[in-house]
């Protein structure tokens, strides 16, 4: 079981209600002068009374006002776009319980894919309670399974530990999903399971079946069902969810006014080869030992998105809005108006292609919580140091962690933008940028210009030693034993992840920075950090950041992402692919990005078919 933080600050108990002033009673007939007069004490305490209410009033609107000056970053002044950093305060509410709830397995689902008369499902998972939020456009909880492939009855076995359940319970609801990646996610059905009261007693519930509601699910997979059980003995055409919920106890937390995930911590890498061949982004076979003909051979391309789901609570402070720098965009994040609805449903849809779930995506689970072998998981998702990538990054308001690279590439920089990050959520905790760099020795702080007060060596268990510019960092240093000619070292304090808030989206407040290393520094432990403020540090930031992109030109870019699985493209398109490229080659162009790339595809297609036609020509050998 993961131990819980407790990151939150106290405050005062709920004020009283005001009690509106019964003492006057209504009259119901005679003269004017027969009215009750008030006596002397009546008039007192009614004068109390008002005085109370107007002390109240302007106490309120003291505090409204030193909100919306704590909102305010340093040197922002009232032509300021609206947005950014948010001080509205979690509401105060006793700290809730821990729960653990357990999706075990279903059974008798229906068969979504008629080709393989199975399903490959997945479950979607959200908890609504009646606690009160910051704003209404603040993101439910929610968690999704792994997939099980091919078959109608999955077994999951998956935890999901949730802190500052209130007393007065929650709905949990679960959405079966059948996951298509060529087409959009059919559902299968739903579960809702109401839980009206939490207290020490209560006694959980433990691998319950709940019945699947075909109301919501899809008709055409319920067809194929039904079918198939007029073919077999099947005796039953409904579905059945088994879930556990247990009660772990009290939150070791001081304010219970928000639920959020505790763990357990995991990671998810998506693939998406059709946006890797937008974004230039590949990965070549081993070539030792290979022709300069094999070398040249296509290659298949992958663009990688990641996800980490770090250990709540995120820290109250950490509470963003986006900014109306243009008048299109309020409409594109609420959906309002028929210009803000189509830039919204695209953004969305761009979310799903990016972090999209298919055969390729892998996941890693961590039930013991943040540890040494969770930062060896990130450092492996980023690719540790080599190749000199810059990441663009997004922290939800659940401590979900988002990140894929960026560059001056448009095809690459279209595709980390920060709202795609967020799927156009009104509020995050935090945005930026950020790059790894490697140390040459462990046991000593990073070299003057990439240490400063950012950094928490002290803070990973090291001593501070005075700064004498003897361990070099890569970049922009080569240093042996790593990237690019070794295999980089696995031990996490080699590393330096140098994180800042560079993000026009959601412009997060600089003075936030210590409140988001901390929770990194709890979250990757044994991980040298340092922040950077965008404006502030702008000089250091734009030169360390430029040492990332020369090193990236030095040691090349095509060393990227993993590769698809090798059924995803047939081997009469990597025949084409392969013509394409090398007519490429001929004309020697050597320009990554979207705009390039479709300008080849289109002047380089009709001449890559016709080369391809010519070798199927009957008596045309192939060399």
């Amino acid at each position: 079981m993961s131990r819980l933080d407790s990151v939150q600050d106290k405050g005062n108990d709920n004020p009283e209600p005001i009690r509106l002033d019964a003492d006057q009673q209504p009259t119901t007939g005679g003269s004017q002068d027969n009215e009750k007069q008030p006596s002397p004490y009546e008039k007192a305490h009614h004068d109390n009374t008002h005085a109370e209410r107007a002390r109240e009033k302007e106490e309120a609107q003291e505090k409204k006002q030193e909100n919306s000056d704590a909102s305010k970053e340093e040197g922002s002044n009232d032509d300021q776009p609206a947005g950014g950093y948010d001080a509205t305060p979690v509401p105060r509410a006793p700290p809730g319980w821990t729960v653990k709830i357990i999706f075990h397995r279903a059974t008798n689902l229906p068969m979504a894919d008629i080709n393989s008369m199975s399903s490959d499902p997945y479950v979607l998972a959200q908890i609504n309670t009646d606690m009160p939020k910051r704003h209404k456009e603040d993101p439910l909880l929610r968690m999704r399974t792994p997939t099980i492939r091919r078959s109608t009855d999955p077994e999951w076995n998956f935890e999901w530990i949730v802190g500052n359940i209130p007393s007065s319970g929650f709905k949990l609801k679960a959405r079966v999903y059948d996951e298509d990646p060529n087409d959009h996610d059919d559902r299968l059905g739903n579960v809702h399971i109401p839980i009206h009261e939490i207290n020490e007693k209560w006694p959980g519930i433990q691998e319950q079946p709940f019945k699947i509601m075909k109301r919501s699910g899809s008709k055409r997979a319920y067809a194929v069902r039904a079918v198939a059980a007029c073919m077999s003995k099947a005796k039953h055409l409904h579905g059945d969810l088994y879930v556990s919920i247990q009660l772990l106890g009290r939150t070791d937390i001081d304010n219970g006014g928000h639920v959020f995930t505790v763990g357990p911590q995991w990671w998810i890498r998506h693939h998406a080869p059709m946006l890797g061949r937008i974004a230039g982004r590949k990965e070549p076979d081993d070539d030792n030992g290979q022709t300069e003909k094999e070398k040249s051979k296509t290659e298949r391309y992958n663009f990688q998105a990641n996800q980490i789901q770090f250990r709540g609570p995120v820290p109250d402070g950490l509470y963003h809005r986006y900014v109306e720098f243009r008048p299109f965009v309020k409409q594109m994040f609420t959906s309002s108006g028929v210009r803000g609805w189509v830039l919204s449903k695209a953004l969305h849809h761009q979310h799903a292609r990016v972090y999209n779930f298919d055969r390729t995506t892998k996941w890693g689970h961590f039930p013991q919580g943040p540890c040494k072998e969770m930062t060896q998981a990130f450092l492996d998702l980023v690719h540790y140091d080599e190749g000199g990538r810059i990441f663009t990054y997004v922290l939800s308001l659940d401590a979900l962690f988002r990140f894929t690279e960026t560059g001056k590439e448009f095809g690459i920089d279209m595709l980390s933008k920060h709202t795609m990050h967020s799927d156009v959520s009104v509020y995050i905790a935090f945005s930026g940028e950020f790059f790894i760099c490697r140390l040459k020795y462990k046991n000593k702080p990073p070299p003057p210009d990439a240490a400063d007060t950012g950094s928490v060596s002290s803070e990973n268990g090291e001593h501070d030693h005075e700064h004498d510019g003897a361990n070099e960092s890569h970049p922009p240093n080569d240093l042996s034993n790593g990237p690019p000619n070794d295999e980089p070292p696995k031990d996490p304090a080699h590393y330096q992840l140098v994180i800042d808030n560079d993000s026009g989206t959601y412009r997060p407040n600089a003075k936030m920075l210590p409140l988001l290393k901390k929770f990194l520094a709890a979250n990757l432990p044994g991980l040298h950090i340092q922040t950077l403020d965008s404006q502030k540090d702008a000089e250091k930031m734009g030169r360390m950041k430029q040492a990332q992109r020369d090193r990236k030109k030095k040691e090349g870019d095509h060393i990227v992402y993993a590769q698809a699985d090798a059924s995803s493209i047939s081997s009469s398109d990597e025949e084409e692919l392969d013509a394409l490229e090398q007519s490429a080659q001929d004309e020697g162009v050597s320009e990554p990005g979207l705009a390039h790339q479709l300008k080849q595809d289109a002047g380089l297609k009709g001449k890559a078919r016709l080369e391809q036609w010519k070798q199927n020509l009957p008596g045309h050998t192939r060399e």
